[in-house]
Order: structure tokens, then C-alpha cells, then sequence
């Protein structure tokens, strides 16, 4: 049997790790435990989250325990790594409601049946713990000196770190020794930015229980130029179908450059290695091949097969000969809102195409609206009834990738 780290290793994952020898050991000698913390800072997960979920998978399928650890007690401080402003404070009943959406979603993924995976919330231990014994128990061990120069305060120092945030890195290493105490937990993955909180945790295990712990982080979702994966102008691409439609989910993937579409098949697919080298060979027209099998396969396993057959059909119809159909994002409007016409701007922004007038202004102007393939040149334009086609639809193309259907009822 293939060890793990060696499939991690190959598809691209790990970006750091502790004690690269002894991890290797470690994970082909027996199953372990190892978790990985997501802090509830909205109610869905994300792309970025998946990638993190993809190599809990990998982990599990060879026959190693995830933990999936919810930050809901974290998240009542908020993370600085990566940061440059401090985070917005959320309401306990906020991050409660986001904690339950992450629990729900993550079933999607791993199997938590029968001992062969855990869900923990570290609110369970973090809200009940008492400062001053804390700061006795656990605070001594932490070196002010070193924990500054550590990455992710380094960025928050220039706009000033709150004193709240600095116990971030004292609390996820408490994680860690809580899990090893309850779980004999020895493994802590994660995103490359929490490398220095990862690193603080298996130190604090040392100290404080003379074991040995390990650290490995992971590679985080970027572009061939270095920029974040998994952003629109309209946000994040969210893995909760109301927030980001499998459509809309598919196109992205879709649309990837040509120099990701290797990368993004290694990270967030099961393809075979084998398969995947043969894609990545595909040149001109034809890495369209590996840009369409990239997003059924990524779509499939976030959103389930069918949804991914019918966002491909709809992606195929929408650009075969300018045909229009299938399940892109629609939205229906009585036709009465159509009797003395609605003006393009309003109708804009009544579809969430454009946040504001203003936005909207500024994409008509630019070039960026067409409604049924005629690009819109004035902002004064109205859409009403003859607007529409015979079938009563109406397709919104904004800039190169975004449509939405209007159908009238």
C-alpha cells in the first residue's frame, strides 16, 4: 500500500512540515489521528476550505482518523494570520449557527461513521477555561520575543495587534494539547499561513507532556502568478449552493488559465495521476478537454453528479452557437414589472449582477452588459415586454462569464 505522504507529497499538497522523515514513518506504519481547525467565520465553507477537506480525504481513505475541529471558541477572537485588519467580532449566536453549517457540510466529505472520524468544537474547552490558572498552566510557555516574530503577527504589527488576537496562536495550541489529552492526537495540518501556530502546538505538547508532536501544512490555492484561487468580483466561491449556484460553481473551474488546470486537478480532484499527465499534455483548443473534466469532477464531488451533468450541459448549450438553455442562474419576474418597462440599471441591481446604481453605471459604460447578445450602450435603456424572447426568457451576459436568465411568469 501506498503511504499518504508520498500522495500528498506527488499531487502538490505539503508546503512545510515538523519532521518530514518521521511524518513519512509515522503515517505508513499505522492509522493516527490528526485534525485540522476551521474557524466559523461565515455560514458556508469555501474553495479554500476544500482544499484542506481534499487532503483530510486522502488522509482518511488510507486509513487515518480526522478530526474536524470547529473554532467556536476561536472564532470569538478571530485569526490575524494573514491579516491586516483586525477581524470583525461576531455574536456567540452568529458563530454558533456558522459552527452548525460547517458540521452539516463536511458530512459531504468525510466519513464519521463508526469511529472513523471525529467532529469537536473547542468551545467545548476553551469557554469554560479560567484565565488565571490558564496563564499559569499554559502562558508560561510562550516566549513574547518569539511569538512577534512570528509571520502572521509580523503583518499586524505596522496597523497594531490587538491584545486579543495575540492570544490566537496561545489558544490553537491549546487545541492541540487538548486533542492530544483527549484523541492522542499527534498530527496538525493546515493552510501554509498557520504554520507558525501549527509549529507553537506541537512545541506546547513537548513542553508540557514530553511527547512528540508533528506539524504539516499545505499549499495554499493560488494562481500561476501568485494570486488567491477561489475569488470573483462578487466574492468567494462558496461550497453552499444558495451562495454560489452549481452553475456558477462549474463555470469557475471552467474558466481556470490554461497554466492551472494541472495544479487544480492534482489538489482538487481523485484522478489518477496517470490521467491527470495526460490532460495537462493537452494543447490549443484542446486543454478545453481538461478545463471541462476539471470542473465536472470538482463540481461532482461538491454538489453531487447531477447537479455537475446539468451545469456542464447548461455550460455547453450556453456556448454552443449562442444557444441559450439549461440550469444557469435565473431569477422569475412577474411580467406586470414589465408592462412600462424596467430600466437596465435598476433591473442590475435587482438581480445582485451589480451592488449598486453606480456599479452598474460603470458596466454599462464599459461595455460590460448585454441582454440577448446586444451589448447595452446607453444607461437610460429600458427593458420591457418585446425585451424578451418568444419563450418569455431574456439572457444577461455580464462581462465575459457571468449570465443570467429572466423568465417571466
Amino acid at each position: 500500500m501506498s503511504n499518504v505522504f508520498d500522495i500528498l507529497k506527488e499531487r502538490g499538497f505539503i508546503a512545510q512540515a515538523t519532521h518530514e522523515d518521521e511524518i513519512q514513518q509515522l503515517l505508513g506504519k499505522e492509522p493516527i489521528t490528526f485534525y485540522v481547525g476551521f474557524d466559523p467565520t461565515a455560514d458556508s465553507l469555501h474553495v479554500g476550505h476544500f482544499l484542506q477537506l481534499m487532503v483530510m480525504s486522502h488522509m482518511q481513505k488510507a486509513g487515518h482518523i480526522p478530526i474536524f475541529l470547529a473554532g467556536g471558541g476561536t472564532a470569538m477572537i478571530g485569526d490575524p494570520s494573514g491579516k491586516t485588519d483586525m477581524r470583525k467580532m461576531m455574536t456567540p449566536e452568529t458563530i454558533q449557527h456558522n459552527v452548525d453549517c460547517f458540521m452539516e457540510q463536511t458530512k459531504r466529505f468525510l466519513d464519521f461513521s463508526e469511529n472513523k472520524g471525529i467532529t469537536v468544537n473547542n468551545a467545548d474547552w476553551l469557554m469554560s477555561l479560567n484565565y488565571i490558572p490558564f496563564i499559569r498552566e499554559i502562558g508560561k510557555h510562550f516566549s513574547v520575543n518569539r511569538m512577534l516574530t512570528a509571520e502572521c503577527f509580523k503583518s499586524r504589527m505596522e496597523k497594531g495587534l490587538s491584545f486579543l488576537e495575540f492570544n490566537y496562536m496561545i489558544m490553537q495550541s491549546y487545541d492541540f494539547l487538548e486533542l492530544f489529552r483527549r484523541h492522542n492526537c499527534r498530527l496538525q495540518l493546515g493552510g501554509d499561513d498557520q504554520w507558525s501556530n501549527i509549529i507553537a502546538g506541537t512545541d506546547l505538547i513537548r513542553r508540557v507532556e514530553g511527547e512528540s508532536a508533528y506539524g504539516m501544512t499545505f499549499t495554499l490555492l493560488t494562481t500561476s502568478e501568485g494570486k488567491k484561487m477561489g475569488k470573483t468580483e462578487s466574492g468567494a466561491i462558496w461550497l453552499d449552493p444558495n451562495k454560489t449556484s452549481p452553475f456558477d460553481f462549474y463555470q469557475y473551474w471552467r474558466n481556470v488559465g490554461d497554466a492551472d488546470v494541472r495544479k487544480c486537478l492534482c489538489l482538487l480532484t481523485f484522478l489518477s495521476m496517470e490521467e491527470i499527465n495526460r490532460l495537462a499534455t493537452l494543447e490549443g483548443s484542446e486543454i478545453n478537454q481538461a478545463k471541462e473534466t476539471l470542473a465536472f469532477e470538482v463540481t461532482s464531488l461538491v454538489h453531487g453528479e447531477e447537479e455537475a451533468r446539468r451545469a456542464q450541459e447548461a455550460a455547453r448549450a450556453l456556448f454552443s452557437k449562442g444557444a441559450l438553455g439549461g440550469s444557469f442562474p435565473s431569477t422569475e419576474l412577474p411580467k406586470s414589472e414589465f408592462i412600462d418597462g424596467i430600466d437596465v440599471l435598476t433591473l442590475l441591481t435587482k438581480l445582485q449582477l451589480a451592488s449598486s446604481r453606480g456599479e452598474g453605471r460603470r458596466l454599462v459604460q464599459q461595455g460590460g452588459i448585454s441582454i440577448n447578445d446586444e451589448k447595452i450602450v446607453e444607461i437610460e435603456a429600458v427593458i420591457n415586454q418585446s425585451s424578451f424572447l418568444e419563450d418569455d426568457t431574456l439572457m444577461i451576459k455580464k462581462g465575459k462569464k457571468v449570465y443570467h436568465q429572466v423568465r417571466l411568469v
